[in-house]
C-alpha cells in the first residue's frame, strides 16, 4: 500500500483561495477559520508560502490544519486512521490536480514518488 509522501517543490496545499473550499466552516473551529483566511494571499495562495523556493516559510511553525497527522485528519474530517494514508494521497492528487493539472510535472513526481510505489 502506499504510503502518503509530501513532495519538494509542489506547494498544492500551499494555494487556500477559499472558493477552492467552501467546506472550510465543516472542518475548521471558529478561531481556525480566522487564522485560515488571514493567511490567504490576493493571489489565493498563502502568505507563508514563498513561490521563488517553492517552500514554506513557517514550516516548523505551521498551523495545525497545514500538518498531515493522523490525529489532525480525524479531527477535522473524521478519518479513520487506518484510512489516513489513502485519503492524504487522494487529497494531494486532487489537489495537484486542480491547481497544476493532470498532465504537470508536480504531478508525474507525486505519482512516481507516492502511488506507484505502492503497486
Amino acid at each position: 500500500m502506499p504510503t502518503w509522501q509530501c513532495i519538494e517543490n509542489c506547494g498544492a496545499c500551499c494555494h487556500l483561495e477559499p472558493g477552492d473550499r467552501p467546506d472550510l466552516e465543516d472542518y475548521l473551529t471558529p478561531a481556525q477559520l480566522e487564522q485560515y483566511l488571514a493567511m490567504v494571499g490576493p493571489d489565493g495562495w498563502c502568505i507563508n508560502y514563498d513561490q521563488a523556493h517553492r517552500k514554506c516559510t513557517i514550516y516548523t511553525e505551521r498551523p495545525r490544519f497545514c500538518r498531515v497527522l493522523p490525529e489532525t485528519f480525524t479531527e477535522m474530517f473524521d478519518v479513520p486512521t487506518e484510512e489516513l494514508q489513502q485519503f492524504a494521497i487522494d487529497c494531494c492528487l486532487e489537489h495537484i490536480d486542480s491547481i497544476y493539472g493532470d498532465e504537470s510535472p508536480e504531478m508525474e513526481r507525486y505519482v512516481a514518488k507516492v502511488v506507484n510505489v505502492g503497486l
